[in-house]
């Protein structure tokens, strides 16, 4: 074999503008977003709309908007430790310190604080999303699209139709 022959390039298929405009490959994209604080005092808390959108079959709804609460993202955690068999990442901390009384600032109610809780969460759900074996998981779909969690769901795998 001479040098021409082993650096002929490929031959490689024109892109035609049905494949340019067409669907893009499988996708899932979550946002965690449009954090809100509620409440006073020790009823006071923050949650986040989280919004999907996919076109991966195992997902019925392909759009979604729903509102939870870091405590939302705690029980998807433990949901998923137990009943998968994927490796589940760590939640940014609780932030107890944030908590305390006497601060000179808002605490878990800092909008600095509550953006860098923002991005680890969006994070968090992106990495456990992403993952094939956790996107069979119905308390992901339901933590994704169902406007309230029923913790008395029954765990379980979705099966695409």
């Amino acid at each position: 074999m001479d040098n021409t022959e082993a650096t002929r390039r490929l031959h490689t298929k024109k892109q035609t503008l049905d494949d340019a405009y067409a669907a893009p490959a499988n996708f899932l994209e979550i946002d965690v977003i449009n954090p809100i604080t509620h409440g006073v005092a020790k009823k006071r808390y923050t949650d986040y709309e989280v919004r999907m959108r996919t076109n991966l079959p195992v997902f019925k709804i392909k759009e979604s908007s729903v509102r939870r609460r870091y405590s939302d993202f705690e029980w998807l955690r433990s949901e998923l430790e137990r009943d998968s068999k994927i490796v589940v990442p760590p939640l940014p901390g609780k932030a107890i310190k944030r908590q305390l009384p006497f601060r000179n600032d808002d605490g878990i109610y800092d909008d600095d604080f509550i953006e860098d809780r923002r991005k680890s969460l969006e994070g968090f759900v992106n990495k456990i999303a992403g993952h094939p074996l956790a996107q069979n998981e119905r308390c992901l779909h339901m933590f994704l699209q169902e406007p309230v969690i029923d913790k008395n769901y029954v765990p379980g795998k979705i099966r695409p139709n």
